[in-house]
């Protein structure tokens, strides 16, 4: 039985995670997927829907990247002449479309591989990618392309939230609160399928937002779609944003602690949902920039059993 592109569709959007599914799933795709053309299965591979655009005048790296819906790091990522952070007038420039990165297949590596570096779903990457088996690039999403090549990050051994140890939020943390869930589904305000790169907590507008645990500040400031936003570097390669926010209470390279106040809730930005919230980001370091990781083991990993012991 042949599986139809609405099935496949379904499987990306809903997050099934139960890796018998997603074993499954892949294996069926597979047996019609060939090298370098995509199964009829799925869509064709996102390397193969860039777009051109050519830079008008008066248009900035941010003002293209807000147009298509992506950060400016996406567009530097896939083209070398905007790395400058300008964008030369007559310009043309690819955009994907999605926010992600091109990454060129080694010898003897597969797209296994990759999706396994930048802890990305294989059966997302696999069809995102067209189904191929063998492809010589994939486009991996949901990675910020960053200029400093590194190795990548290690494993570490540290569980989750031994370092990112703190709510973002001064009210205590509530599984109610989370109004949009990390990664891969239908986007609220566009009916469309997207990648959410964080996750969504409801909070009132003002209320104080708050560093989750001890680091530096890597950015403070206005930020595309991000609006108002605070990057915060943190130990073992982790890094924390917090965004669409109001006013900030920090400064580039500024030292902050746990629990410390770093902004204020705002409206900033391009919200992807309508009710108030925090935008918050658990990104950890790659060999091309930093990866986005669910946020929901670190920040709400004690609500179970913190509603337990309010019993």
């Amino acid at each position: 039985m042949k599986c139809s592109r609405w099935l496949a569709i379904f499987f990306v959007c809903s997050g099934i995670t139960l890796a018998g599914t997603a074993d499954a799933r892949l294996r069926l795709l597979a047996q019609t997927a060939s090298p370098e053309v995509s199964s009829p299965t799925c869509a064709p591979p996102v390397l193969s829907r860039l777009v051109r655009h050519k830079v008008a005048a008066g248009e900035t790296l941010d003002s293209i990247a807000q147009q298509y819906n992506l950060i400016p790091s996406t567009l530097m990522g896939f083209n070398p002449a905007l790395r400058s952070g300008k964008a030369p007038l007559g310009a043309q420039i690819l955009v994907p479309p999605y926010n992600g990165i091109r990454v060129e297949l080694k010898p003897n590596q597969t797209w296994r591989d990759v999706a396994k570096t930048y802890n990305v779903r294989p059966d997302v990457l696999f069809e995102l990618n067209g189904c191929q088996s063998a492809p010589r690039a994939v486009f991996v999403p949901g990675v910020n392309w960053s200029p400093v090549a590194t190795a990548a990050a290690k494993p570490t051994s540290s569980p989750p939230g031994s370092i990112l140890n703190n709510y973002p939020l001064a009210t205590k943390p509530s599984r109610s609160a989370l109004l949009l869930n990390y990664g891969w589904g239908i986007q609220p305000l566009t009916g469309k399928v997207g990648f959410h790169s964080g996750i969504d907590l409801a909070a009132t507008v003002g209320s104080p937002v708050l560093a989750v645990a001890d680091g530096t500040v890597a950015f403070a400031g206005s930020q595309s779609a991000y609006g108002t936003l605070v990057v915060i570097n943190h130990a073992e390669a982790l890094q924390t944003r917090y965004a669409q926010l109001a006013t900030l209470k920090v400064k580039v390279g500024q030292v902050v602690k746990r629990g410390q106040t770093i902004a204020t809730v705002g409206r900033t930005g391009t919200p992807s949902t309508t009710e108030p919230h925090l935008h918050f980001e658990v990104r950890s370091r790659s060999a091309l920039g930093w990866v986005a990781e669910n946020p929901e083991p670190y920040v709400l990993r004690a609500v179970s059993r913190l509603n337990h012991a309010q019993k």
